[in-house]
């Protein structure tokens, strides 16, 4: 909105004849919107935040807490939760007024975001209704995440100029070509890998969503230098021209999770419910879709990944040998149980995370 009011409105139609107006200029900048973007969603959060805290407790929206799981978790019971709205809805403004809304890839990164939000809104609304710790079935979460995938393929192929080749890390000419509906499948699992792993990290006050901060700022960091003709060049990756617009909606993505960590952070006020973890995996995964670095988020959010695999290797390992590998997974339980505090956990979890963001950020030269 800011962009076409201020850009291509007022700059250009009538600079020439105000000089004044020319300060305006700023407004095709990537960099200068992403900014603002950042703390648009920032500032949406920390005004908004109180309120919908408020509403979510007269609504009775309050997190019921799992029998089996750490009995220190038992306190937090009735917290209020589905704050993940808080996030979704700064992100969703914020790009919408500081994005070039012109641009089809804003487009995508939006249905993404908002297709896997509103899976993990009925998977809340289920919890809340029922008074029980499970909502949606597996496989109906499994189905809704389908169709989203489904459905960003079908617009990344049937409307922008999308090319079926896949970039893979350290191998500079080693770039796949997987065919339409072989990349189609590869969309359909990144975005469900990655909204499903953020959902599995989401487990302890500020621990799901600091990680998202940074694996977000990296990612923001990769779409903007992927959009650049010249720094994709420079760098060998491939250049996707649509996406730079991209960082916009990147810039907000952090913004709104420092926000949200505000009201997160121990001893948190509010969680983000399946509704912000979800449309956060269905943010970054769709971003890293966008940009062509599927490969690279297993890196850049080394921390989902490893809660992701916590749970796959404690479940098949109690399947085959009858035994668990970890004490509890996901993984920061399995911690709990041995006695670390929430909060070393979180910060530790947060230190590897900026690892891990780092490494990805290396491949950019190692290639």
């Amino acid at each position: 909105m800011f962009y076409y009011l201020f850009y291509e409105l007022l700059y250009r139609k009538y600079a020439s004849q105000a000089p004044a107006l020319k300060v305006l200029n700023v407004f095709q900048y990537v960099t200068f919107r992403t900014a603002y973007a950042a703390i648009t969603a920032l500032a949406l959060s920390l005004i908004f935040g109180p309120l919908v805290i408020r509403k979510l407790r007269d609504f009775k929206f309050g997190q019921e807490i799992r029998e089996e799981g750490p009995a220190s978790h038992q306190a937090k019971r009735g917290t209020p939760t589905m704050g993940g709205v808080m996030i979704i809805g700064s992100v969703f403004i914020s790009t919408l007024l500081w994005a070039n809304l012109k641009n089809w890839a804003i487009w995508i990164a939006l249905i993404g975001m908002m297709g896997c939000a509103a899976i993990g809104f009925a998977d809340d609304y289920i919890k809340i209704v029922k008074k029980r710790s499970l909502g949606l079935t597996g496989r109906q979460k499994i189905a809704g995440q389908l169709l989203v995938g489904i459905l960003v393929s079908a617009l990344l192929f049937g409307v922008a100029d999308y090319s079926s080749i896949l970039t893979v890390p350290f191998l500079k000419n080693f770039q796949p070509n997987l065919t339409i509906l072989g990349y189609a499948v590869f969309i359909i699992f990144v975005l469900t890998a990655t909204s499903n792993t953020v959902n599995l990290t989401d487990g302890l006050d500020g621990l799901a969503i600091s990680v998202t901060v940074v694996a977000a700022s990296a990612l923001t960091a990769f779409t903007y230098v992927t959009g650049h003709a010249r720094f994709a060049d420079y760098l060998g990756i491939i250049h996707t021209p649509g996406a730079w617009e991209v960082t916009v909606f990147g810039g907000a993505l952090v913004g709104a999770s420092i926000g949200f960590l505000w009201f997160n952070a121990p001893q948190a006020e509010v969680f983000m419910g399946d509704v912000g973890s979800l449309g956060i995996g269905g943010a970054l995964g769709t971003m890293s879709v966008l940009i062509k670095q599927e490969l690279v988020l297993p890196i850049l959010g080394g921390v989902f990944v490893i809660e992701g695999l916590s749970v796959m290797i404690q479940v098949a390992s109690f399947k085959l040998r009858g035994k668990r590998v970890f004490k509890m997974a996901p993984l920061h339980h399995h911690f709990e149980l041995l006695g670390w505090k929430e909060p070393k956990i979180v910060f530790r979890f947060l230190i590897v995370a900026i690892l891990f963001a780092l490494l990805s950020l290396s491949t950019l030269k190692l290639r």
